[in-house]
């Protein structure tokens, strides 16, 4: 009712401008309505494509077995890193590093 009052012409009677409402709700609701399908289409969907892609990544692991291999080169810096930092408070405590 607010949006048809904000549009309302001078001289426009009460009974149109409740028309106009009327109009505009019914708009929204269909508008709703195909949002509501488009989304229950657009699920159906996916849930399709998921299933499939299951079934399919199934197959392909009991096919193929892979086997991943971490990098060792970040876990190298790292211990590397600790252990200068570890010399470098043995040498500040000894006095050796000024």
């Amino acid at each position: 009712m607010k949006v048809a009052r904000a549009t309302q012409k001078a001289g426009q009677t009460k009974e149109q401008t409740r028309l106009i409402a009327q109009g505009i709700q019914k708009g929204i609701d269909q508008y709703k309505k195909q949002q509501k399908s488009k989304a229950r289409e657009l699920d159906k969907k996916l849930k399709n494509i998921a299933s499939t892609a299951s079934d399919s990544t199934q197959q392909e692991g009991d096919a193929t077995r892979t086997v991943y291999r971490s990098c060792r080169l970040p876990w190298f810096l790292l211990l590397l890193s600790w252990a200068g930092f570890v010399s470098y408070l043995i040498l500040i405590q000894q006095g050796l590093w000024t």
